[in-house]
């Protein structure tokens, strides 16, 4: 019996290569809805390569293009507020979410009602949203995979062992551009140098977040979130090569790593598949890499967001939604050169001191739109602060 698929994001990086996986053994799978926000031409693609059932394009104004460019086909269109959960009415075997930012929250949790298995790769819908999406999870009994490779290697280290068992997990970060940057250097640095990742091609945003390690801080607290470890377990150790993800110490001196190349298709291909089926793009070990290998502490000076990971931790439940938020919004106003490199960190730091931080942060958000109120007034609050810096 075919798999029935949905793929939330479908026209991202993540989303294409979901399809690249599928398109390898195409007759096992049934693409049962397409999710996009703007790039309505290569959703058109999509759907006409994999024969989709259904298509959604949130953004309205391309729906008729999408609309006339399927109309000779079996798919159905849909924009608007119309939930998931009214477009599909069967079971569906797997949920692959990979929408970009809090956007992704909403139709993650009404994709996870519907689905046996929600794959997650929007940090968001887990750092900002897991107080709704892990009670819908348990309600509808429905299976997270995380697809981040950090989360994944965790989830794949630790599945035959016992919460008390573990010692300590271990994130690796390259250490991006700067890693090797003298610290009185760091107060120059210009866009065009922080999106130049040494390993990997991604989008300005993530770049950024790479840069200064920003992404170890989300990818610390959603590995808390996902699993069930106690939150002092977890470290974060520079890894240049970025050949391995993370790494488990267990209390019997064992210590496990997972190795595998820089590629998305891998967890995402294991995830589809249950581990029954090896990527057939894997490439072969090479033992001159293997010799090549190195870990080191962080350099906190260089990187001081490491230190937040403490305070989204222990300052409340949505210390992270505000952290989150003012990230982004520093990281556009840094890409637009009117702050810093530095500054980003520096000015996170300083919502930690409003008046109003702890009312907000302490809140448990029962409702999306509890959840969007907490961001808006971090994104208002950092740009306040912005104006009078």
């Amino acid at each position: 019996m075919k798999k029935k698929i949905i793929i939330l994001g479908s026209t991202g990086s993540i989303g294409q290569s979901t399809l690249d996986v599928i398109e390898d053994n195409k007759i096992s799978f049934d693409v049962v809805l397409l999710y996009a926000n703007n790039n309505y031409i290569k959703l058109i693609e999509q759907a006409k390569k994999f024969k989709a059932r259904n298509v959604y394009i949130k953004n309205a104004n391309f729906y008729p293009k999408v609309r006339n460019a399927l109309k000779r086909t079996k798919t159905k269109v849909f924009t608007g507020n119309i939930k998931i959960n009214k477009i599909i009415t069967t079971k569906i075997d797997y949920t692959m979410s990979c929408i970009v930012g809090l956007a992704g929250l909403q139709p993650t949790i009404e994709a996870a009602k519907i689905s046996k298995t929600l794959a997650v790769a929007n940090k968001e819908a887990v750092i900002c949203g897991w107080e709704v999406l892990s009670k819908v999870l348990k309600k509808y009994k429905t299976k997270l995979q995380p697809v981040d490779s950090e989360h994944f290697s965790i989830m794949e280290l630790t599945k035959d062992s016992a919460i008390g068992e573990v010692e300590e997990i271990i994130i690796t970060a390259s250490g991006g551009p700067f890693l090797t940057l003298p610290i009185n250097k760091f107060k120059n640095i210009k866009p065009t140098q922080a999106i130049k990742h040494p390993n990997w091609q991604m989008g300005k945003k993530i770049s950024i977040d790479s840069a200064n390690l920003m992404n170890k801080v989300f990818e610390v607290i959603e590995a808390y979130r996902i699993f069930n470890f106690n939150k002092t377990k977890y470290r974060v150790v520079i890894h240049p090569q970025s050949y391995v993800h993370s790494m488990v110490r267990f209390k019997n001196g064992l210590i496990k790593i997972i190795l595998y190349d820089t590629d998305m298709k891998i967890p995402i291909s294991n995830t589809l598949y249950g581990n029954k089926t090896i990527y057939p793009a894997n490439k072969k070990i090479s033992i001159d890499y293997l010799n090549k290998l190195s870990f080191s502490e962080v350099d906190i000076k260089k990187f001081p967001s490491i230190k937040l990971i403490k305070k989204c931790l222990n300052l409340g439940q949505s210390t992270s939604i505000i952290v989150n938020a003012s990230n982004e919004i520093l990281v556009n106003l840094f890409l637009e050169g009117k702050i810093a490199f530095l500054d980003i960190v520096h000015l996170i730091n300083r919502i930690f001191k409003d008046k109003e931080f702890k009312k907000y942060a302490k809140r448990k958000p029962r409702s999306v739109k509890e959840i969007k109120l907490i961001d808006s007034w971090a994104r208002t609050k950092i740009n306040d602060m912005y104006l009078k810096y």
